[in-house]
C-alpha cells in the first residue's frame, strides 16, 4: 500500500468512527473542503504535513496518533 492510500484510509476510518462527513472535518479543521475531498478521493497525492496536522487537530488527535495505525505498518517503498 502506498502512503497516499494509507492516509486516505486513515482519514476515512477516523471520520466514520466519529460520525463526521468530509465537509464537517474540513470545517472543524480549518482546511478548505476541496482540499480534504482531494486527499480522500486521491486527487491530492501529496498532502502537506501542515494540512495533516490541522486535520489531526480537528479530529482531536496528535499527529503521532494519526500515524500509529496498522495501515501504516507495511507501506511500500516509495523509492527504488
Amino acid at each position: 500500500m502506498s502512503i497516499t492510500t494509507a492516509v486516505r484510509e486513515r482519514l476515512t476510518t477516523l471520520c466514520k468512527k466519529r460520525g463526521l462527513t468530509i465537509h464537517a472535518l474540513a470545517h472543524i479543521s480549518g482546511v478548505h473542503p476541496s482540499t480534504v475531498k482531494g486527499i480522500v478521493n486521491g486527487a491530492n497525492q501529496a498532502p502537506g504535513i501542515v494540512t495533516l496536522k490541522k486535520l489531526c487537530d480537528g479530529l482531536d488527535i496528535s499527529i503521532c496518533e494519526f500515524f500509529d495505525a496498522e495501515v501504516f505498518r507495511n507501506l511500500e517503498r516509495e523509492i527504488e
